[in-house]
């Protein structure tokens, strides 16, 4: 057959399934999650019980699904269309933990890589960014080391994030794949003392920055710096590394997010028998999550929302109280962080010690000054496509580029540098296909049937607030399998196959009409199997929430491929029914018979006489 041209009407229809079929579209979770795990798979899988299977597809794109579990802030369950129609999220966090702390082993875990190559990388910092990037740049076949200030893996999310909602030994049999793949771990080795960022770029072709923000901000209000103020960075590090402080009995704790919860609900277990926490926002505009803030009020953490500091006050140079004043708004008119304070409401707070909690800023003096630019935060200045400095072979990751906020983006931001560091490597385009890396918006359209039904979420098992202050021991205890049945079951299973369900014709060539009539716009070839199998029964289009009349598109290539063959069908055993219309036509096997005029004398036979 000679090859088709298919007129531009043609090429035009189908475009407009290819730009608008929802088929390929990924459910919202997946879209949202900064890493693209596949979030309806792995939740269905849970549902139907297949616990290892759902663990392996996690790890397809994770290497922390316990750890993450835990922690991760979840923004997938922010867009979960449960939580749009029921205000019930899944609790997809949870599911992920279950599955990984029942059902993870490490003889599942891949650990193939391409073959060795002769380029070397230094990471600096083992935080999730440093360690997602030294992965996956070793499963490239690099030689990769990871040099580590501090002596345990884990980075911010190790000395950050307390005992108490992430156990260690769940860091360390998580991490362990690094070591099984090979990786260069390098503990306690401080660049800028041990080793300098020179030496380092000399030793290496790529140096990658993933450092994390490991310095607390502090405001300069009167008695910021006598004894007794403390910040949270350094508060909750050591707290991490020996489960001691030595703190007083009576503490304050100044901001409102995540960071300051954990300040507060740490303090209450080191021995502080009074804890404040004081913010600007309002309960509503609490940046830190709606169960953080109850589970700390539970332990006894007293919240004073719509304050602000205005003096830490002393006696012989010690914090002795903590002065507040009433905040009437946190952000001006135009959205810009712009507190105001109503002057004639104070009250005096009667503490000890005095731990801001307000954010966290770069330490970037293991770096010469002037070899790389750096922004607000001491965050370091790189190209937001590419992660890639002003120096070309130095590139940044996760809290040191500020383009994080949690560990599952900083994850992303790891995986999105070693794209870039390979891409480098290889001389390849930097630039290329990179709209879908982190998290987007998705093309996919669901609708919420009226007759849904608004299935409760299932909360996981958590120790009583009396026990769980006595110690670091992990406060949620997860879901029991029959839990974890119940609340897989919830998920939507957001996607737009409708026209799949009905067709099994589509179903024998594409995923979606998308990916079929892409590749005749790509290649202008199709097998005639495909047209030719449609029956044209329409079952599609009336399925297809944009009416895409697939059957019409189906008979458009039909007739173009005749066209172009000479006016023959393309397929093959379709030359016997040719012949069978060739013979019907055919005046041997035909008998002509006249037309008879009403006048005529007919017979019984229906002949003229």
């Amino acid at each position: 057959m000679k090859e088709v041209k298919y007129p531009q009407e043609v090429l035009n229809k189908m475009k407009e399934i290819v730009d608008n079929c929802m088929g390929d579209a990924p459910p919202y979770c997946e879209a949202t999650c900064p890493m693209h795990t596949d979030v309806k798979g792995y939740v269905n899988l849970i549902a139907e019980g297949k616990f290892k299977e759902a663990v392996k597809l996690i790890r397809e794109k994770l290497f922390l699904p316990a750890s993450l579990g835990r922690v991760c802030a979840h923004p997938c369950e922010d867009k979960c269309k449960r939580a749009e129609a029921f205000k019930q999220p899944m609790s997809i966090a949870a599911l992920k933990r279950f599955v990984a702390d029942n059902y993870d082993s490490e003889s599942d875990w891949d650990t193939s890589m391409e073959p060795e190559k002769t380029q070397s990388i230094a990471i600096i910092g083992a935080g999730p960014a440093g360690a997602q990037a030294a992965l996956d740049l070793r499963k490239k076949g690099y030689k990769v080391t990871i040099f580590e200030k501090l002596p345990v893996v884990g980075g911010m999310m190790r000395v950050g994030i307390p005992e108490y909602r992430l156990p260690r030994d769940v860091i360390d049999f998580e991490y362990s794949l690094l070591d099984k793949m090979g990786v260069e771990l390098k503990m306690g080795v401080e660049i800028g003392k041990d080793i300098s960022f020179d030496q380092l770029r000399k030793d290496f072709d790529i140096v990658l920055i993933a450092v994390g923000a490991h310095k607390s901000a502090i405001i300069p209000i009167p008695g910021h710096d006598l004894k007794g103020v403390l910040s949270a960075v350094d508060f909750l590090k050591e707290v991490s590394l020996t489960r001691k402080f030595d703190i007083g009995q009576k503490v304050a704790v100044i901001g409102g997010g995540n960071v300051a919860i954990d300040v507060a609900r740490s303090a209450r277990r080191v021995g502080a028998e009074t804890v404040h926490l004081v913010c600007l926002e309002s309960r509503e505009e609490m940046p830190a999550h709606t169960w953080e803030v109850e589970e700390a009020e539970e332990e006894g953490v007293i919240v004073h929302t719509s304050f602000g500091p205005e003096r830490i006050m002393d006696k012989d140079g010690k914090v002795c109280g903590f002065e507040i004043k009433a905040c009437t708004s946190v952000f001006d008119e135009e959205g810009k962080f712009n507190p105001q304070f109503d002057e004639n409401v104070k009250k005096v707070l009667d503490v000890d010690n005095v731990i801001f909690a307000i954010g966290q800023i770069v330490d970037h003096s293991f770096v010469p000054e002037n070899t790389l630019e750096t922004e607000r935060g001491g965050r370091f200045k790189v190209d937001p496509v590419t992660l890639q400095t002003g120096i070309e072979n130095v590139f940044v990751a996760g809290d040191a580029s500020g383009r994080s906020v949690i560990a599952i983006q900083a994850m992303a931001e790891g995986r999105k540098a070693a794209i870039s560091i390979d891409r480098y490597l290889q001389g390849q385009d930097m630039y290329a296909d990179r709209e879908f890396e982190g998290t987007y918006e998705t093309w996919l359209e669901k609708e919420i049937k009226e007759d849904e039904i608004d299935l409760p979420r299932i909360n996981t098992r958590k120790i009583d607030p009396e026990e769980r202050i006595k110690g670091f021991e992990e406060v949620d205890l997860g879901f029991t399998e029959d839990m974890a049945l119940k609340e897989a079951s919830r998920c939507l299973k957001c996607e737009c196959k409708l026209c799949m369900k009905e067709c099994e014709m589509l179903n024998d060539f594409c995923e979606c009409p998308k990916e079929l009539f892409s590749k005749i716009l790509e290649t202008g070839e199709v097998d005639p199997i495909i047209p030719y199998s449609c029956n044209m029964c329409n079952q599609c289009t009336l399925a297809c929430p944009k009416d895409f009349k697939m059957s019409d598109r189906f008979m458009e290539v039909r007739v173009e491929m005749i066209k172009a063959n000479d006016g023959k069908s393309p397929m093959k055993g379709h030359s016997a029914i040719e012949m069978h219309q060739a013979l019907g036509f055919s005046k041997i096997f035909n008998t002509a018979r006249p037309a008879v005029d009403s006048n005529d004398n007919v017979d019984s036979k229906g002949r003229a006489s």
